[in-house]
């Protein structure tokens, strides 16, 4: 669905009650709600449930939601709640790995020119996510939104509720930090 006035009438048919348009709006961002949780949970398993608990949520508040704001923002805002919700409950293992956003989709591993570039790409992609998981939680977050993800500074500030201008120091920090933390391994 390109037209962003069909996910509009779609919102607003779902505002209504309507079950069918709101199971295509489920469609329309299942994959992305999902990445967003993998990557805050750090877990698959607990990734889709808590998927599938904002996606409830945002129905039950859908009444709520602003007419005429971006629906995809919102929806994720309460995903990564939930992510985060789902992860202090579970309070897991302090390494948190992203081997859920696909290593080979961050760094292009998919056209390595030979099998020695590939052995490289992918020591070189260890590193990195070793680096990653050494940053706080915070860091690790905006990082992954950005660049795992592919979220503009405007939907980012939306899931982490917080301003845009905030997004962006966020983003030059954790950059920075994650650069340090490449350099002295």
């Amino acid at each position: 669905m390109g037209d962003p006035h069909d996910e509009h009438r779609l919102i607003e048919r779902a505002r209504r009650g309507d079950q069918a348009a709101y199971a295509q709006l489920v469609r329309l961002h299942e994959r992305v709600a999902f990445r967003t949780a993998c990557l805050l949970t750090g877990s698959a398993g607990d990734a889709e449930e808590a998927a599938q608990d904002g996606f409830l949520k945002a129905w039950a508040a859908l009444p709520r939601f602003r007419a005429g704001a971006p629906f995809r923002p919102w929806l994720l805002a309460i995903v990564a709640n939930e992510a985060r919700t789902r992860r202090r409950a579970a309070t897991r293992r302090a390494g948190w790995t992203l081997r859920a956003a696909g290593e080979e989709r961050v760094l292009g591993l998919a056209g390595s020119p030979s099998p020695e570039a590939g052995v490289l790409v992918r020591e070189r992609t260890r590193e990195l996510l070793d680096a990653l998981a050494l940053l706080p939680e915070r860091d690790r977050e905006v990082l992954a939104l950005r660049y795992f993800l592919d979220l503009s500074e405007r939907e980012i500030a939306a899931v982490l509720r917080c301003r845009p201008g905030t997004v962006k120091s966020r983003l030059s920090r954790a950059t920075d930090r994650l650069r340090e933390e490449v350099t002295a391994a």
